[in-house]
């Protein structure tokens, strides 16, 4: 056959492999097993010495979450995945696999330059614990492509790390250029693609060198599983990331595994139909006397609308933020309560519409100067539109607001 389109790669790859010609399931079930039997001690011996190429013990992998890691290696077009225990387990991987110096395997990240519309619990990581452990943290507009430059001049860092949409105020970043500029000053760059999913982007291709996802999200989509991802773009920084992940025992659970993997088959079917519902929706709030401003790339008046077009095929993410005319908490909250179908929850990406608080949930962490300095309001509402029926999602959405 030709080369396969990506669609019919989320479902096929790693499943149903009848090359040794045994009757083998049609889906990859889940193993539950922590260890794993060997016909001798030399078998086992010659498992232990190939590495992540066998298994034997669960923390190292096993048939379930290898399955999910081989997915997502071809939906990047990585060299190597490795499933986590949740998206921050990824992250916090991530950086240390990034900042790890080339040919050691000791984590030591010197220098962060980070975006500074990070994700809240972003910022507490690099805060806590990054740079408790002795590195030095540098935030900067990414994409304000003058100051990224003009930064890594000025902190030569080790690692960059970038969303390909912000959350929640969905800004996009140039991922080839950031890429270009990170390679020049011998950084590594890391991507959370959380919010594009490779349906929409795969930073690998555009210079990336490791790719970041909370699998809870979008590539689950079901909101019954927690995960996450990170994928490398080179066998140094997989080895690195697989290290880090056994010694840290950050390892995925089978049934999470196997849930995620699941949602992955049909990950572009729901996508486009979230693009197309996030679209309509994000028109018609852009109308409404209650709404001050609505946030998202497919409207003309996002400043990047153009970029975003370019950058991801004329679809636009399944994510908008909105800014009540009643900038207060107060609203905010008086309008949430008055939904009945769209949920107030801490998530995104689900089969569900799903509205969150920012300053309540996302950024709790962050002060309000923190807060109002990347842009979040006290009015600001962030909306993962779900599956249902757009004009449901729209009449509840509605409804809620003529209660302002």
């Amino acid at each position: 056959m030709t080369e396969l389109h990506l669609n019919t790669k989320l479902i096929h790859t790693g499943e149903h492999d009848r090359a040794d010609g045994r009757v083998v399931p049609t889906s990859t079930p889940i193993h539950s097993s922590t260890t794993y039997v060997y016909s001798s001690a030399a078998a086992l011996d010659d498992a232990f010495a190939a590495g992540d190429t066998n298994v034997y013990y669960i923390r190292h992998g096993g048939p379930t979450t290898n399955q999910l890691e081989q997915v997502m290696t071809v939906a990047e077009g990585g060299r190597g995945a490795v499933a986590c225990s949740s998206g921050m387990a990824a992250i916090y991987l991530a950086i240390l696999a990034a900042g790890t110096p080339r040919g050691s395997m000791a984590p030591q990240p010197r220098h962060v330059l980070a975006s500074h519309d990070l994700y809240g619990a972003d910022h507490v990581l690099l805060r806590d614990f990054i740079a408790t452990h002795g590195a030095q943290i540098t935030y900067c507009d990414m994409c304000d492509m003058g100051q990224v430059a003009a930064q890594i001049e000025e902190c030569e860092p080790d690692v960059v790390l970038v969303e390909s949409i912000s959350n929640p105020l969905l800004k996009i970043a140039d991922i080839a250029t950031i890429a270009k500029l990170a390679r020049a000053a011998d950084a590594r760059l890391i991507v959370d693609a959380t919010l594009t999913t490779p349906i929409l982007q795969q930073p690998l291709q555009l210079g990336a060198d490791i790719v970041v996802h909370s699998a809870t999200k979008y590539l689950s989509g079901h909101g019954d599983a927690l995960g996450g991802v990170a994928v490398a773009r080179t066998s140094l920084v997989l080895d690195t990331l697989r290290n880090y992940a056994h010694t840290l025992g950050m390892n995925l659970g089978a049934f999470e595994a196997r849930m995620i993997s699941r949602g992955i088959k049909t990950l572009e079917l729901r996508l486009h139909r979230q693009c197309a519902s996030a679209l309509y929706i994000a028109t018609a709030l852009e109308q409404h006397p209650a709404v001050k401003r609505v946030i998202y790339p497919g409207l003309t008046s996002h400043p990047q609308h153009a970029f975003a077009a370019a950058q991801f095929g004329g679809k636009f993410g399944g994510m908008i933020a909105f800014e009540l005319a009643q900038d207060s908490r107060e609203a905010a909250f008086k309008f949430m309560d008055a939904l009945s179908l769209v949920l107030p929850a801490t998530s995104l990406g689900d089969i569900y519409s799903m509205v969150t608080y920012p300053p309540l949930s996302s950024h709790r962490e962050l002060s309000v100067d923190q807060r109002r300095a990347q842009g979040i309001g006290d009015g600001l509402i962030r909306l993962s539109v779900g599956i249902e029926d757009v004009d449901d999602i729209l009449q509840d959405l509605t409804r809620a607001l003529a209660l302002l």
